[in-house]
């Protein structure tokens, strides 16, 4: 029995194998297959795919042609000449002067070099005979007449081009280019222009997903078409998607995937066609919708930018190949150690954006934000891993494998930095890309501890650490003695900087110092465990006899001083341990606390390579880059470069 495939047909969460598999079927049923061609001019196909198979019309070159500045002769004229028995012939009659590209005359079948004569009146000496053809470009050289120049389904690069152009090809057929409509929806998103003038206001979101999904589209040799914004009302968005399905051949919809109040996107489809699927069991990415309106897939694709970015991957590409003729083609995959512990729910395939290095000759790859609308994360990330739905997460150390999203040449030159975050980091990221365009620094925050760790497991070629011995009051050599023992450590001092509580203008709630973080209406926000600012803090509430339970939020951590900064600008704190460039950057006031020395560790083995010593020749002589670094506020770079001594 057939079946009804007008019908609506999905469960609520569906495995990622059983959606493409629906998706697959319903593009086979309607006969969506590759898009037919169109003609263009071959000066205009470049990253287009043809849709025929491209003969020569003619051969290149089409007459023989002299491919030396010489005289063209007959062959069978120069069997006499040897060393000691020079030829003569006569210029005119037996040797015909000929430059690079001229045809040989009628009758003529070698060219001489001029460099290889003697020229002796109107006659040319010759010492040696030559060999038929000898410097001759002959007729069908490079391209033959009815030879295949480029097959089917075959994508146009620059020496394509010339290849059809030489062989009489001014027209090609290649395949229509798919047209990917975007639909932004939400009554809360505005256009990127309108904070040109004003900055937005709540609850406006500056749309930008369409953005994104078209250059996705773009980059696949698709036409991408971007609708203008569409408020959260039904009979709007369907409109909209009747009338994308008149001039595109995918229809993309974003937001509005749920199942809240305001989410229409599901429902549209159904009404307008079909649903298939709603829901798939990836994160992130699980609310997406695929369905078909008027013979047209149309994906109503997850608001949060991430999940929006893996669904097209996963689910919008291999339909833009598929009517193009061409096969998606798997991403450059490497088999890496992850650094650090990860968690993950069961039942669901998760997918965790990581940056990758190569140290001591092995990929490491560290995790990066986790959140669907964590776009950053994206930007930041070197590729992808994915965790299978049956398993509950994976091991550090664990082997597993990366689909890339930066090319291997780019990972093999990029400086793994793990440890204490420091905003610097990015400066000196910022200034080894300009300096030095084949490196780049990538810095995961882990802590000051954890970054040592890193060393000592060959995970890192660098660790930011500036974890403060009490005994000794000695900062990092301590530490670095006692989690290193064995292993050789160069410690470069970077800067000195300026930790303190951070509270909005003003200091609304006029705190003073740590004693006020047990008071009942004070929120604060930690640093992770194992980071030296945590330390700083547990040992300042020792000191004061306070007990960490008694402080609000004590408990909840962030990963760097910047995010501790925008806790306490947004309200969800009232105050935080960080540096004074993060309060300066976001306009805060800050009550210091301590002055404190931040530290390079890096291993010994490292520091001949190319990538250190760029690393140690900017921080030690780059001027540049200490004036930025002090400008950003709280740093003193009097020491910076200075190698600390492990007594």
């Amino acid at each position: 029995m057939n079946k009804d495939y007008s019908k609506q047909v999905f469960s609520d969460i569906l495995p990622v194998e059983k959606s493409f598999e629906l998706l697959l079927e319903r593009l086979d049923f309607f006969g969506i297959h590759r898009l037919s061609p169109e003609t263009i001019h071959v000066n205009k196909s470049q990253g287009r795919i043809t849709a025929e198979p491209i003969f020569a019309k003619y051969s290149s070159p089409f007459y023989h042609s002299a491919a030396m500045d010489g005289y063209a002769v007959r062959f069978t004229d120069t069997f006499s000449a040897i060393e000691t028995s020079p030829c003569m012939l006569k210029v005119g009659t037996a040797a015909v002067p000929v430059n690079t590209g001229d045809p040989i005359p009628q009758g003529f079948n070698a060219v001489i070099m001029i460099e290889d004569v003697n020229v002796v009146n109107d006659c040319i000496e010759i010492y040696r005979s030559v060999t038929p053809y000898q410097h001759v470009r002959v007729i069908g050289e490079d391209i033959v007449t009815t030879e295949l120049i480029i097959p089917e389904n075959h994508k146009i690069r620059p020496i394509d081009i010339g290849a059809m152009l030489a062989s009489g090809h001014l027209e090609v057929a290649v395949r229509k280019r798919p047209v990917v409509a975007i639909i932004p929806t939400g009554t809360e998103i505005i256009e990127p222009d309108v904070v040109r003038d004003r900055p937005p206001k709540p609850p406006e979101i500056i749309e930008y997903n369409s953005a994104v999904l078209s250059g996705l589209a773009m980059e696949l040799g698709a036409e991408a078409k971007r609708f203008g914004i569409v408020r959260d009302d039904l009979e709007e968005i369907k409109e909209a998607i009747k009338e994308a399905t008149k001039v595109s051949d995918i229809v993309l919809v974003n937001a509005g995937v749920g199942r809240g109040s305001e989410d229409f996107t599901a429902t549209a489809i159904e009404q307008l066609g079909a649903v298939i699927v709603h829901g798939v069991s990836i994160k992130p990415g699980k609310p997406l919708v695929i369905g078909f309106v008027n013979n047209r897939p149309v994906f109503g694709m997850p608001g949060y930018p991430v999940s929006a970015y893996l669904a097209f991957q996963m689910f919008v590409r291999p339909t833009v190949a598929r009517l193009l003729g061409v096969v998606t083609g798997d991403r450059e995959k490497v088999a890496a150690k992850i650094s650090r512990q990860l968690s993950s729910q069961m039942g669901v395939d998760e997918f965790i954006r990581v940056k990758v290095g190569v140290v001591g000759g092995e990929y490491i790859t560290t995790p990066v934000g986790r959140g669907a609308g964590l776009m950053m994360s994206l930007v930041k990330a070197d590729g992808i891993v994915r965790i299978p739905a049956s398993s509950e997460g994976l091991q550090a150390g664990t082997k597993v494998e990366v689909e890339l999203i930066r090319s291997k040449g780019e990972i093999k030159n990029t400086i793994v930095c793990i440890g204490s975050h420091d905003n610097s980091l990015d400066i000196l990221a910022n200034t080894i890309k300009k300096r030095y365009p084949e490196f780049s620094l990538s810095s995961a925050h882990v802590g000051s501890m954890g970054g040592l760790i890193a060393l000592g497991k060959g995970e890192a070629h660098i660790a930011g650490t500036h974890l403060l011995d009490e005994q000794s009051g000695e900062y990092n050599v301590p530490f670095i003695k006692r989690l290193l023992p064995n292993k050789e450590i160069l410690i470069v001092n970077l800067l000195y900087r300026q930790q303190g509580l951070l509270v909005k203008s003003g200091n609304p709630k006029k705190i003073k110092g740590f004693r006020d973080l047990i008071r009942d209406d004070i929120v604060f926000i930690n640093r992770q465990v194992g980071s030296g600012t945590r330390l700083l803090l547990d040992k300042h509430l020792r000191e004061l006899g306070i007990n960490p339970s008694m402080i609000k939020g004590y408990e909840r951590a962030e990963y760097t001083h910047m995010t501790v900064a925008s806790d306490v600008l947004t309200g969800l704190a009232d105050t935080g341990l960080a540096i004074y460039s993060s309060a300066k950057a976001l306009g805060l006031d800050f009550i210091p606390v301590a002055n404190e020395r931040y530290d390079l560790a890096i291993p010994y083995e490292f520091i001949d390579t190319e990538m250190i010593k760029v690393v140690l020749k900017i921080i030690r002589e780059d001027e540049e880059f200490r004036g930025i670094v002090r400008s950003l506020g709280g740093y003193d770079t009097r020491d910076m470069g200075k190698v600390i001594v492990l007594d």
